[in-house]
């Protein structure tokens, strides 16, 4: 922690519970003056614990942290790449500290009906975050009710026969409980080039919803691939 006036502090990343890091954080903001309001409940997950309560959560690896700061690091890139192919609205790569993912997300440009109630998020977050046409794909370490890290790709609204299109590569599929294309990390990870994989996955989900949505593509798209 540093402040605009010169002050610093820090704290070790050590095995410690939620509520005790919580506690701590919030001790030492207060020591250098600074009095912040934090929702001190997660979000995007079911039966959550308030920080300032949780007991039950004290792992801390800095191996395994490390190695997944290395995954993002390089899965970055080549979602900055998709990215720069888009010249419509798009978001930038971003990370959501509620289920852990890196995603970046393409609009048509057109309004989308509300979506339906979510019980892990507000209803105005939800509202707010699909009140137009997108396209978004990511990056889930192990949640999003795959069961392992993979990647991920979507459409809202999602267009008839979204999940029927042939899309590469042949190790990514469509899950029908979560109504999204998957690709495990791990055959991304084994793949011989695996940026031209994941590159492959994310274009391809992409233009499946684009097509069958009727995007104007030409419009949205840069003219000439990189």
């Amino acid at each position: 922690m540093e402040t605009s006036d010169g002050q610093q502090d820090s704290l070790a990343l050590v095995p410690r519970s939620v509520a005790d890091f919580y506690a701590e954080i919030v001790g030492r903001l207060r020591a250098l003056g600074i009095e912040v309001r934090i929702w001190p409940v997660p979000v995007e997950i079911a039966d959550p614990i308030p920080f300032d309560q949780d007991q039950i959560h004290a792992s801390y690896d800095p191996v395994q942290v490390n190695r997944f700061w290395h995954a993002l690091a390089q899965i970055d890139q080549v979602f900055a790449a998709f990215r720069s192919r888009f010249i419509g609205k798009v978001s930038p790569v971003h990370f959501f500290w509620g289920s852990f993912d890196l995603a970046v997300t393409r609009f048509s440009g057109r309004r989308a009906p509300p979506p339906p109630s979510n019980p892990n998020i507000p209803d105005v977050i939800n509202r707010e975050a699909y009140s137009h046409e997108v396209s978004s794909c990511g990056f889930w370490p192990g949640s999003g009710g795959f069961g392992q890290a993979a990647f991920y790709s979507y459409a809202y609204p999602q267009p008839a026969g979204f999940g029927e299109v042939p899309i590469r590569p042949s190790s990514a599929s469509y899950a029908k409980d979560l109504g999204e294309f998957i690709l495990p990390y791990e055959a991304v990870r084994q793949a011989a080039s695996p940026s031209h994989t994941l590159l492959e996955f994310l274009q391809s989900t992409y233009a499946a919803a684009a097509d069958l949505a009727k995007w104007d593509r030409a419009a949205l798209e840069k003219s000439e691939q990189p």
